[in-house]
């Protein structure tokens, strides 16, 4: 299994600008960032100091969510808005159970998809899928997702980055319904989401100030849902125990958890529902 060390950053990437998909990537310890990047991830983190803290929850949270998946035997996957697929993301995860398990990343960012390209270039069951997420017709369509995934069997979809940055107008519930709808009996969606519900008045303070950070710093827009949203995108479905929880609290594993103390803990909501 090739992992994220193993590949250098592309010789003529394109470094004038920072990049969301990057600055993700350095918070989460990879290896697939740029000075550029590094520079604007720390001003952003000096809005909101866990914010490093924040982006590894969050992935912890996908790992598990995938393991939990693949003992339900599910073999492939879709990465919605997955950014860089670096750093322990989804086909490293799967294909440590199961070298055959399939995987498509979709993102429409294409400074991730080409640096995506580059890292995927040896995996046969993985792909780049450079299309939006939020259009499930577009990405049912796409060859990467035809080539890798069938239809007629079993999916995980996981959306641990798409939510986020879709606005009420663009109805992010009928973008997870889309999925469901389309998806066989037997298929899981699952869903991570930034929250402040039980963020205390500093820590909201913070999380405002790096939202507005990352709208100057990058041109991207985040939002936070309440937990009665979040629950309701999984109308039509089963969830999965322990239902609708802080990230970290979503099965957990034992000495890997973030710190209780750290605020980054309270601002994100973690779910897994079953197609039925």
């Amino acid at each position: 299994m090739t992992t994220t060390a193993d590949y250098p950053l592309h010789p003529d990437a394109e470094v004038q600008d920072a990049n969301i998909a990057r600055i993700y990537d350095y918070y989460l310890g990879g290896l697939y960032n740029f000075a550029i990047d590094r520079e604007k991830a720390e001003r952003i983190k000096s809005m909101l100091p866990s914010v490093d803290l924040l982006a590894r929850a969050n992935r912890d949270w996908l790992r598990r969510s995938v393991r939990y998946l693949m003992g339900e035997g599910i073999r492939q996957f879709i990465d919605l808005a997955s950014g860089l697929p670096t750093a322990g993301n989804t086909h490293e995860v799967a294909h440590a159970i199961d070298p055959r398990a399939r995987v498509v990343y979709v993102d429409n960012e294409p400074t991730a998809v080409r640096h995506g390209n580059d890292i995927l270039a040896g995996e046969p069951f993985a792909a780049m899928a450079g299309v939006d997420g939020k259009d499930a017709r577009q990405v049912w369509a796409h060859p990467a997702v035809q080539e890798l995934i069938d239809r007629d069997q079993p999916i995980g979809v996981v959306m641990g980055g798409l939510l986020v940055f879709v606005q009420d107008h663009e109805d992010p519930a009928g973008v997870v319904a889309a999925y469901r709808d389309a998806l066989v009996s037997g298929s899981f969606i699952a869903i991570s989401h930034l929250s402040v519900d039980t963020a205390d008045a500093q820590t909201c303070e913070q999380v405002d100030r790096m939202i507005a950070a990352y709208r100057a710093g990058v041109n991207a827009n985040l939002y936070t849902r309440d937990k009665a949203t979040f629950t309701s995108w999984f109308d039509g479905m089963q969830l999965v125990e322990p239902g609708v929880t802080l990230m970290a609290d979503w099965r957990p594993t034992p000495g890997q958890d973030v710190d209780a103390q750290t605020p980054s803990r309270q601002l994100g909501y973690g779910a897994t529902g079953r197609i039925v």
